[in-house]
């Protein structure tokens, strides 16, 4: 391997796409567990649920059980966009396609990962402060969060593994955050009775120019991607979120909010998430502790909002992880999960 192997993020191996072992290393060191192009990993709050010392904001706003939920993607190391606030190591990040006859299935990713993760969980067993019945509880996950690494609408069998994961026997909701970038794709799970509980579409400008600003897209045609997928999400026949990542000094000026307005009315989702950019792992490599907001800087902006789109409120706020959630008076869905399955 030469020292420039370190920068390609993937080899075909086996007649397998395999993330490149330096990088596998790597991604290993920081506890991920790891199995051809997909990963698994235990979150922050994941842990500290472990202990009782607290549960993620999907927790509190959706009633998700956090350390029940598996993070997990089974595209780790590949995305079309090189985001500056990305917490990833995007910088690896090689590769624009992922070709059918290279990728593993759906229902071996999982059982791959599910493995992966009963490792990582083993590990908590021995210290007392970790809850037992807890532990036991979050191998035989009941919520999947399809996000953590990558962007996993590239994968291309994703409708078969929505619909793998829907009928395992403990599943009760699946969330799936995406880009934009493959509409093609969102349009797929629509047709293929494969949509996930709740699609979350990043949404980080309000324009053209900020896009490429902001989150650095290797396709020339991305902002328009970009539009095509807010507008299949206006009309999805399931739970949609805008989630923004609020940028000091890149998107978060009067002119943004205004724009960002407009883009809500055109894509009616279900909820918005506001969110301040927060100054940890490789973007600290890009950004500084400055671009991050204050808690009442974010409320202001969602007061905003609410105040120019009279359909949305405030639904309810995370002060610690710095975020809003506005809910859509009109197109109303009820905000807990369990709830909303029995409607």
């Amino acid at each position: 391997m030469s020292c420039s192997d370190e920068y390609v993020s993937h080899v075909v191996q086996d007649g397998l796409i395999q993330i490149n072992p330096t990088v596998k290393s790597k991604l290993q060191k920081a506890k991920y567990g790891i199995f051809n192009h997909s990963a698994v990993d235990l979150c922050h709050w994941t842990k500290k649920s472990f202990s009782n010392e607290g549960d993620c904001y999907k927790h509190k706003f959706y009633g998700i059980s956090t350390h029940r939920c598996m993070e997990m993607t089974p595209t780790a190391m590949n995305c079309e966009n090189r985001c500056v606030y990305c917490w990833r190591p995007t910088e690896f990040y090689d590769t624009l396609k992922m070709p059918p006859e290279l990728v593993d299935e759906p229902d071996v990713i999982v059982e791959q990962l599910l493995k992966e993760r009963k490792r990582l969980i083993s590990g908590f067993y021995g210290h007392p402060k970790y809850d037992k019945i807890k532990l036991d509880q979050s191998i035989f996950p009941q919520h999947y969060a399809i996000s953590l690494s990558g962007e996993p609408t590239m994968y291309p069998k994703l409708p078969q593994l929505i619909r793998y994961l829907r009928d395992l026997p403990a599943t009760k909701s699946i969330f799936l955050v995406t880009n934009g970038q493959e509409p093609e794709m969102l349009q797929r799970l629509a047709d293929e009775d494969s949509l996930p509980t709740q699609i979350y579409l990043s949404t980080n400008a309000s324009n053209k120019e900020m896009y490429y600003r902001v989150n650095r897209p290797r396709y020339r045609d991305a902002w328009e991607r970009w539009l095509n997928s807010l507008k299949l999400l206006s009309s999805m026949e399931t739970r949609s979120v805008l989630r923004m990542t609020v940028i000091r000094e890149y998107n978060d000026s009067d002119r943004f909010i205004n724009e960002f307005a407009r883009i809500i009315q055109e894509g009616a989702p279900h909820f918005v998430e506001l969110k301040s950019y927060m100054h940890v792992g490789m973007s600290t490599n890009r950004l500084e502790a400055s671009n991050m907001l204050e808690m009442e800087e974010i409320k202001s902006i969602a007061l905003q909002i609410c105040w120019s789109l009279q359909d949305f409120k405030v639904m309810d706020e995370s002060e610690i992880s710095r975020i809003v959630v506005l809910q859509n008076k009109t197109r109303y869905v009820n905000r807990w999960i369990e709830a909303y399955h029995h409607n």
